[in-house]
């Protein structure tokens, strides 16, 4: 849990800053953004699954 709160909070901290700069913010359209990332979430826990499964 205290990472998701770290992850967050670096998250805030440099949105606040490119914001105060005036530039885009750091981070893809919401839907293909949060998409890629359970798609990376998922390839992991996949390829774990798969060498424990069968290389082990």
């Amino acid at each position: 849990m205290s990472e998701v709160l770290m992850a967050m909070a670096a998250g805030l901290v440099c949105g606040l800053i490119f914001s105060a700069l005036k530039l885009p913010i750091p981070a893809p359209p919401v839907l293909s953004g949060v998409m890629g990332i359970v798609g990376v979430y998922i390839g992991g826990m996949s390829y774990q699954w798969i060498v424990e499964r069968f290389f082990s």
